[in-house]
């Protein structure tokens, strides 16, 4: 059976379609205004701030009901079934709300500091995910006082890069 689709070929010099590994130009798409605007109010610092922020406190919210659930705390032999339920669902509500704060400062302040430095720098590159991890890091780490924050920064700089170099955001 033949294909119909198949290009024709070219008598004189019998390759397949001459014009195949020409590139087609396109014209270019202005963006509308209402883009542009939307991009103005994303490359403002603390709406992207405030945005992972609360990202960051809703996956820590998830992850925390997660791994509370997943908790096995040591029940006393006197609790009946409602308490020992009662009794875990705080733990869960603990946990979570703990980790919601967690994560929604981390985001905070890791998204603040890179879209700073990024501004600053006028580059978007893995340098500035370095610093705002290292930013990030020693801050959440600061109150173990200055070997703790040396420690956090070396850390969550690491980590960011790491995770930069997986995703390959930068180019």
């Amino acid at each position: 059976m033949a294909d119909s689709s198949a290009e024709p070929t070219d008598a004189s010099s019998g390759s397949v379609g001459s014009d195949e590994n020409a590139t087609q130009i396109q014209p270019i798409r202005m963006p509308t205004t209402e883009e542009i605007r939307a991009q103005d109010v994303w490359n403002n610092c603390g709406v992207r701030a405030v945005t992972s922020g609360v990202m960051g406190g809703g996956l820590g919210l998830m992850m925390g009901l997660f791994l509370g659930a997943l908790d096995n705390p040591i029940m006393h032999d006197t609790m009946t079934a409602r308490q020992q339920f009662v009794f875990t669902a705080k733990q869960m509500g603990q946990r979570s709300w703990n980790s919601c704060k967690t994560f929604a400062i981390m985001g905070l302040v890791f998204s603040a500091a890179e879209c700073c430095i990024e501004q600053r720098r006028a580059k978007h590159d893995t340098i500035n995910t370095a610093f705002a991890g290292c930013v990030t890091g020693g801050s959440m780490s600061a109150r173990g006082g200055p070997k703790a924050a040396c420690i956090g920064c070396a850390g969550f700089a690491t980590f960011s890069v790491l995770i930069e170099k997986f995703f390959d955001r930068h180019t």
